[in-house]
């Protein structure tokens, strides 16, 4: 009978252990600090009396995080804990720094290092390159693209992704950030823009050209099969390439083949790459475009829950509004982009092909060339759904802001001529923001379990160079956006669920070990906000407006915002991928 009592009272007291345990591992961290004896060297920084919204989807809870050599050292009660500096979080929210899944920033960083527009969002991590990463680079690649370097007063002096990230890392920068290799590049790098297939010797290159990017530290391979000549690759080149990226421990991003009418074929081709590759997907900005396609949302969810079920380690994510931005020349189908942008202005002064063109963005289905593409022109309700955001030739900047619809009426054309004027004054650098979503698709999206944020912009800034441009209200609004809309105003989400989707469900994704939750241990990411009072102001009207509300936003324990001022600070990181090999030659 006593070893019976014996044995309830030690089961009793490893429960309340566990208990104990599980409401706060953090505070037992802390209340070691403060133990008779142990070290009492002081924290740099606490961040102290915050409502901790830890990123695991947990409710909040109250205590003090404190901060040494750039790593939460200690979460619980600080009270007594000496420290440098205090910053008092009474009644904030203290959540890990956010996690934007596709950034876009490769060129920008190098403009504007700090990315403001990032960090006023709460952005302390970048994951970029869809498609097009900053490298690997060689000449014929480098006349090409020299407009839109020259565009940014951009001269590249790196050829590989290891002489990228040691650039960014030299001049600093305010966030961190890692890239994929992009499969579209790497087919530029062997085949140009040529509509080619590999031979075997070709696609053995391109495959050792991943193999090189992953032991640089890219993080994975990209896809974005909407861009010429990205449409040009068949699925067994993107297996191949996938393949060699999965054996470093990549992830397989994708801008899928087709986001509208064929968008379950897409999501099908995704995830027969992920499974003969043997490699995680990561579908980016899912959605289901075009008005044809809208309440397709429970189809296109079913499809990827159904891959789940089947073992498919297959997720996604979404930037929540009812716009996309994407280049203005996926209006034209893919056989006229054979051969690159000179090519393609050809074709558009030729009366013939233009027709031609005309003809296949009228037409549903299979163009003339007898490709399945995904045609935009037969998505959108009209030319009023296309906003002129982004030129890179002066004479067309007052177009910006501008819908298609009002620049044909000023210009006395048909919309479709009008599109094609516009790529051939602005040699077919235009960006445009596309009105063809519905609500209720973009909710459901943003509610799946699996689903996490992508900004899908470029860090920017409405001052110097980049102030020039008219971006999409995502470059300064996506996170706060949906704290205000979808969880204060529309509850829609719970604070710790949207947090958790800013944090620790991409951290988990890229396999982020480090970062994404307040834990001990983890880099310093961390931002201070009120809940009752961030918001985006953003609008597709004037997008170039910063967020309000951070308070405070930490990268690697550094203020990079301080009582909700930027401070300038150059605190981030290069984050490479697992098969990252140090000391190889630049």
């Amino acid at each position: 009978m006593l070893l019976r009592v014996k044995k309830v009272f030690l089961l009793f007291g490893f429960a309340l252990g566990l208990a104990a345990f599980s409401q706060s591992d953090a505070q037992s961290n802390s209340r070691f600090e403060s133990q008779p004896g142990a070290p009492t060297q002081p924290f740099e920084l606490v961040i102290a009396h915050g409502h901790i919204v830890d990123g695991t989807g947990s409710p909040w809870y109250s205590g003090d995080v404190g901060i040494r050599d750039g790593r939460i050292a200690a979460i619980g009660n600080l009270a007594d804990a000496p420290r440098k500096r205090t910053i008092d979080a009474q009644d904030k929210v203290v959540a890990p720094g956010f996690i934007d899944m596709l950034g876009q920033s490769e060129e920008t960083i190098l403009v504007d290092p700090r990315l403001p527009s990032k960090i006023f969002q709460g952005i302390t991590s970048e994951i970029t390159g869809e498609g097009n990463s900053a490298a690997p680079l060689n000449d014929a690649m480098l006349a090409a693209d020299r407009a839109g370097y020259e565009h940014y007063h951009l001269t590249p002096d790196w050829h590989t992704l290891r002489q990228y990230f040691a650039r960014i890392e030299k001049q600093g920068m305010g966030i961190n950030l890692a890239s994929y290799v992009g499969a579209t590049t790497v087919r530029r790098m062997v085949l140009g823009d040529a509509d080619v297939q590999p031979t075997a010797p070709q696609l053995e290159e391109m495959k050792g050209l991943v193999r090189e990017a992953m032991r640089d530290g890219a993080v994975g391979l990209s896809t974005a099969l909407q861009y010429a000549p990205a449409p040009y690759a068949k699925t067994p080149e993107l297996i191949a390439l996938a393949g060699e990226a999965g054996k470093f421990g990549g992830i397989y991003a994708t801008h899928m083949r087709s986001e509208g009418d064929a968008v379950l074929e897409s999501i099908d081709e995704a995830t027969q790459i992920g499974r003969e590759a043997h490699i995680p997907v990561e579908i980016w900005h899912l959605k289901a475009a075009g008005k044809s396609n809208w309440g397709r949302m429970p189809q296109i969810v079913a499809r990827i829950e159904q891959a789940r079920a089947a073992g498919i380690d297959i997720s996604a994510n979404t930037y929540a509004y009812t716009a996309w931005f994407n280049t203005f020349s996926a209006f034209v189908p893919p056989w006229a982009h054979d051969g690159g942008d000179a090519q393609l202005i050809a074709r558009l002064k030729d009366p013939a092909t233009r027709a031609r063109i005309r003809k296949d963005m009228l037409s549903p289905g299979k163009n003339s060339a007898g490709e399945d593409w995904d045609n935009e022109w037969q998505e959108i309700p009209g030319p009023e759904a296309i906003q002129i955001a982004v030129v890179q030739n002066p004479e067309l900047v007052p177009l910006q802001g501008k819908r298609l619809s009002e620049v044909a009426a000023l210009w006395k054309e048909d919309p479709i001529d009008a599109l094609c004027d516009i790529l051939i004054k602005d040699n077919a650098f235009t960006d445009v923001a596309v009105f063809g979503m519905d609500e209720p698709d973009v909710l459901l999206a943003l509610k799946q379990p699996w689903v996490s944020i992508d900004n899908d912009s470029q860090g920017t800034s409405p001052d110097g160079l980049l102030g020039r441009e008219h971006p999409h209200p995502r470059a300064y609004g996506t996170f706060p956006r949906i704290l205000r809309k979808y969880v204060r105003e529309e509850n829609q989400l719970t604070l710790p669920d949207a947090i958790r989707k800013f944090t620790a469900l991409p951290a988990q994704r890229m396999r982020l070990t480090d970062r994404g939750v307040l834990k001990q241990g983890m880099w310093a990411d961390v931002v201070v906000f009120d809940p009752a009072t961030i918001r985006d102001k953003a609008t597709f009207e004037s997008p170039n407006q910063f967020s309000e509300g951070m308070e405070f936003v930490l990268v690697n324990g550094v203020p990079v915002i301080e009582n909700g001022k930027m401070t300038g600070a150059l605190p981030g990181k290069v984050i490479r991928g697992p098969g990252y090999v140090a000391g190889l030659v630049p």
